[in-house]
């Protein structure tokens, strides 16, 4: 058995404050992807794998048992699968902040949810928040909440426009024009692989300060928001002056999820213009999202990491 490939993700924008409400913007990542595959031999390397979706299912078995009505599972079938070897063969780095978990749960719910809502009907937005829903519920197995948005991604393998939290749609972004110039988003590795569930912990902690309440809304979700629509609407001048905003702010008062190592670097990009860093999911470590003007430039000042672009102006 080989099923479908299931891809990553990358949140654009949105990280932190999808939680209250701001805009976001998330793409598929075909670099990375995974599928679920039956290793009969039950080999060391598949043994983790295995070992999780075991656990995966009793966790299924439960949720099901306590919301009949949001999703019900063929779990024989599943369970017998894991008894025979199955596993989630990927490429998608864990704790990178590009949809691990996010491409399993897609492919689990896509392989033995019984009446499942598939890409090929016609996608209502109740359709795309009650399998948002699902999927947020699936999902916490793995980080203890979870918006559902990643799995989302995955299964529909569309990008994803996140009006607020009840209103989502597939979004259409500007295709990479033929004469690309020299604009680009890209990724920086950090070298260490991040935890969501500290750094959303740390996060609600903040929450409860009224300053941090006020900055995230007059300022992180101001120019979160105003990134979106520059995107979609292929304003790249405003949206770099947007996201040289969006990245001081996080750099002021997202510290604990920017590796120490990176905080000069990050600094050094606002100020030279020839980049500017922003949070790739959670952060505390895995990806850091780059936006350049000019990918040269920025090639250069950061020529002792490794970058990865994934789309171009």
């Amino acid at each position: 058995m080989h099923g479908p490939l299931f891809y990553s993700k990358i949140l654009l924008f949105g990280e932190y404050g999808i939680i209250k409400d701001s805009k976001g913007l998330s793409i598929p990542y075909s670099f990375y992807k995974g599928a679920l595959k039956i290793d009969k031999f039950h080999t060391v390397a598949t043994h983790k794998s295995n070992d999780a979706l075991r656990r995966f299912s009793v966790y299924l078995e439960k949720l099901q048992e306590e919301k009949p009505n949001l999703v019900t599972f063929n779990l024989e079938d599943f369970k017998s699968d894991v008894a025979n070897g199955l596993y989630f063969d990927s490429s998608i780095p864990q704790g990178y902040g590009v949809g691990s978990s996010g491409a399993l749960v897609a492919a689990i719910y896509d392989k033995y949810a019984c009446d499942k809502i598939t890409v090929l009907e016609n996608l209502t937005r109740e359709k795309l928040l009650q399998l948002k829903a699902i999927f947020g519920e699936m999902e916490s197995f793995f980080h203890g909440t979870s918006s559902g948005l990643d799995p989302l991604n995955s299964y529909l393998s569309l990008p994803i426009l996140i009006n607020s939290k009840d209103n989502i749609e597939p979004a259409g972004i500007p295709s990479q024009p033929e004469e690309v110039g020299k604009g680009a988003v890209f990724l920086l590795d950090s070298g260490i692989t991040g935890e969501t569930a500290p750094m959303v912990q740390i996060f609600m902690e903040n929450m409860k300060q009224e300053g941090f309440r006020n900055m995230l809304k007059d300022q992180f979700v101001k120019h979160t928001d105003a990134c979106v629509d520059n995107f979609l609407q292929g304003d790249v001048k405003l949206l770099f002056s947007n996201i040289k905003q969006l990245s001081k702010v996080v750099l002021e008062n997202f510290k604990p999820m920017i590796p120490k190592e990176f905080h000069t670097l990050w600094k050094k990009g606002i100020e030279t213009n020839a980049y500017y860093l922003k949070l790739c999911g959670s952060g505390g470590g895995g990806y850091m999202l780059g936006f350049t003007e000019n990918i040269d430039d920025a090639r250069a000042a950061l020529k002792d990491y490794k970058l990865e672009v994934v789309y171009n102006f």
